[in-house]
């Protein structure tokens, strides 16, 4: 903890006096894992990319309108020195969305990289409108992102958790289909109260409505896959998925290849084991596509058309996280280790002092 002044945005830039800052894993990684990768002439690192609050200045290029307005911001801490847990933050103006009203900053905190990868992963490889999706850890930051947004661009979405016991919070969210895909180690994610999804109504899509189904996955059946297999092949008549966002690469890959349809892609963004291997002949002769994500490099115009998608889904009620602590900044480090191990689920922020 210390004092350190208050930065200014230079072109291009908005700054903002936040109120809350979000932890990620990927802010957990950092520290942990790339403890020498600041770039050059960066000897202080602010940690954590996103973050909620009051924009109070702007730099050359920017409009005064954003002055006084709420605002999310991600990308604070991606090659930049100044991230959101301290008081201010310099960002650019493609990486803030204006925070409506009906959304608290503390959710606001929430969005950034998890809407962000989520966004990417669905959007990377065009529409998803009239097409299934699968949203591996539909329960988890980027998935419940995932499932969302993919519902409100009118994908039929299938969503996989971890435990049989999770079901039921995959049908608050508003998934199509539910299934459990057992509970490999490295597939764990965190769970909670789930918002509500778009309405199947607003989609104008022409895939036949059948009816919610929740997969009975009482059966060993869930520790293969089976139970996941079953239910998205009967759903597309035994296509496959053209998306599957993926949160354990390691331990799914063979699973997301007997999946995939024709043509389909894998969006990767998050593995258990660095080196996983890859089926490459069920995947090649299915001309698969395999995206891996990582945050820090997406396109920026990328993030731009990310934004409002992510801004509305929260205006809407559409996208809620369940927080699972708010701690002080001087108690950053016990914050870090509640990400790092997980005893309740939810996010855990920040709150800036005044």
């Amino acid at each position: 903890m210390g004092e350190l002044p208050t930065p200014e945005p230079g072109p291009g830039e908005l700054r903002i006096r936040l109120a809350f800052s979000g932890i990620n894993p990927g802010d957990v990684k950092k520290r942990q894992i790339r403890p020498a990768a600041a770039p050059p002439g960066f000897p202080l690192i602010v940690p954590h990319s996103d973050g909620a609050g009051v924009v109070d200045a702007v730099g050359d290029g920017v409009s005064a309108a954003w002055v006084g307005r709420r605002a999310w911001c991600s990308y604070a801490q991606s090659y930049r020195p100044q991230g959101t847990a301290a008081q201010y933050t310099v960002v650019p103006e493609g990486c803030v969305g204006a925070l409506p009203d009906s959304v608290s900053a503390e959710q606001g905190a929430c969005l950034g990289i998890p809407g962000i990868t989520a966004h990417r992963a669905l959007f990377a490889d065009g529409p998803v409108t009239g097409r299934t999706v699968v949203v591996a850890g539909a329960l988890g930051s980027v998935g419940r992102a995932a499932a969302v947004l993919a519902r409100r661009a009118g994908a039929l979405v299938v969503g996989t958790v971890t435990r049989p016991d999770q079901l039921d919070e995959l049908r608050e969210l508003g998934v199509d289909r539910a299934a459990c895909r057992g509970t490999p180690e490295a597939a764990g994610t965190e769970a909670g109260p789930a918002g509500t999804g778009r309405d199947r109504a607003d989609t104008g899509s022409e895939w036949e409505d059948t009816g919610p189904l929740w997969w009975d996955t009482g059966s060993d059946r869930a520790q293969d896959g089976a139970d996941v297999l079953d239910a998205v092949l009967a759903l597309t008549g035994g296509r496959g998925a053209d998306r599957i966002v993926e949160v354990a690469f390691d331990a799914d890959a063979g699973l997301d290849a007997r999946l995939l349809a024709p043509g389909g892609t894998i969006a990767a963004y998050a593995t258990g084991a660095p080196a996983p291997a890859l089926p490459f002949w069920p995947l090649a002769f299915k001309n698969a596509t395999v995206r891996l994500l990582g945050y820090d490099d997406f396109p920026r115009e990328a993030v731009r058309l990310a934004v409002p998608d992510i801004t509305a889904a929260a205006a809407a009620s559409a996208l809620r996280y369940p927080i699972a602590a708010v701690h002080p900044l001087d108690a950053i480090a016990a914050a870090h280790e509640a990400v790092e191990h997980p005893s309740t689920p939810g996010r855990v922020l920040l709150a800036l002092p005044d």
